[in-house]
Order: structure tokens, then C-alpha cells, then sequence
């Protein structure tokens, strides 16, 4: 009986265990392109959001007049969102008693604190992308050794050996290697581009937070009794 090399043909005639494992190699290479296109919007949106609040921010706009507009919305992410909390910390300050080290300090940290949280949610899934990446070969290398040691014990029962005999079992036990391969390196270049911009996302974040504080600071000064 002749064998069927296609790809549905070697999963229909591989080992139970084989199966499973590029079933499951399938169901993480669908997951990964999932929270890629999740993750390739999301950032993209972070990144023309925070380009839109700087525009904004540095056009002069007044502080108070900003900070009333965006308080109103609901959906503040970003660089947006680290103002909010930073101008509302730092308004409250100021009406005690609180010297302007101490306004400066207490702002920072709010921000600080608003800037861990964005810069978490812009990492989200990127961990399943690195476990996906790195696990994904050597689970498709197991299926391969497996179905590759289950070839060569059918092959043990037979009393000669032909290239016919031997291809199908070979065939059949390397598609999981290149299931593996396929799951993984679309999550392993995806994870390396997210990380690149996350990284470059929380770079300004911080490089606002430090402008924004001097900013503050030179107010809260002149607003000091002399």
C-alpha cells in the first residue's frame, strides 16, 4: 500500500502521540499570530497616542485647560495618562503645607507608579511570545524522536528494509520538527520588534516624566512665598 506523503496524509498515519504534539504545535502557532495582530495594534495605537498628547503638550497648551480635557475622558492611556495622574498629584501637594522638593518627589513617584502600569499593560501576551518561541522547537523535536523511534521499531519487525518502507516514518516524524519551527519563529521575531518598541515606549514615557517634573518644579517654586 502506497503512502501519502501530504501533510494531511503523514498527520493521519503518525502516532497518537505525534498527533498531539502538532496538534498542539498548531493550537500555539494560531495563539501566537492571535496576540500578534493583538499586539502589533495595541502598540501601534500606544505609539500614535503618545505622539498625538506631545504635539498637544508642546504646543503650549495651557496645563490646567489640558488636564480638565483629558479627565474627562475615559480611555487615557499612555503618555496621557502619566500627565493626569502626575498634574493631580502634584495640584493636591500644593495646596498643603508641602515644600516644592516634596511636591517634585510625591509627583514623580505617582508618575513613576502610572508609568509601571502602561508600560505593563503594553507587555502583555509578550511573555507567551518568548515561551512560545523557545519551547515550541524542542517540543516539535520530541515529537520527531518519538515518531522517528516508533519508525525504527516497526522497521525491526520486518525482515528487510526498503527506502519506501523507511521514508513515510521519517516524513511523518519530521513535520513536527517543522511544526515546531513554524510556531516558533514568527513568536520569536515578533516578541524581539515588540520588546524593541515597548522599550522605546517607556524611553519616553521616562523622558517626559523627567521634562514634566522640571517643569512642575519651576512652578511650584514661583508659586512659594519669598
Amino acid at each position: 500500500m502506497e503512502s501519502d506523503l501530504t501533510f494531511i496524509g503523514l498527520f493521519l498515519q503518525a502516532s497518537f502521540v505525534v498527533q498531539l504534539i502538532m496538534l498542539l504545535l498548531l493550537s500555539v502557532s494560531i495563539a501566537s499570530w492571535t496576540f500578534i495582530f493583538q499586539r502589533t495594534k495595541a502598540l501601534n495605537a500606544a505609539d500614535k497616542e503618545m505622539r498625538q498628547f506631545e504635539d498637544k503638550f508642546w504646543s503650549g497648551a495651557d496645563l490646567n485647560r489640558l488636564y480638565q480635557e483629558l479627565s474627562a475622558r475615559s480611555d487615557v492611556k499612555g503618555m496621557a495618562n502619566i500627565f493626569c495622574v502626575g498634574f493631580k498629584e502634584f495640584v493636591r501637594l500644593r495646596k498643603g503645607s508641602t515644600p516644592v522638593n516634596g511636591i517634585v518627589d510625591g509627583t514623580y513617584r505617582a508618575m513613576r507608579v502610572s508609568m509601571s502600569r502602561q508600560v505593563e499593560e503594553l507587555e502583555s501576551r509578550l511573555p507567551f511570545l518568548a515561551t512560545a518561541g523557545s519551547i515550541s522547537p524542542y517540543i516539535g523535536l520530541f515529537g520527531t524522536v518519538w515518531g522517528i523511534m516508533n519508525a525504527f521499531i516497526a522497521l525491526g519487525e520486518v525482515q528487510q528494509a526498503t527506502l519506501a518502507m523507511v521514508a513515510p516514518g521519517i516524513a511523518e516524524a519530521l513535520i513536527a520538527t517543522a511544526i515546531g519551527l513554524f510556531a516558533a519563529i514568527p513568536a520569536v521575531i515578533a516578541y524581539n520588534r515588540f520588546s524593541h518598541k515597548v522599550e522605546k515606549l517607556e524611553n519616553s514615557y521616562g523622558n517626559f516624566m523627567e521634562e514634566f517634573s522640571a517643569i512642575l518644579q519651576r512652578q511650584a517654586s514661583a508659586a512659594q512665598p519669598q
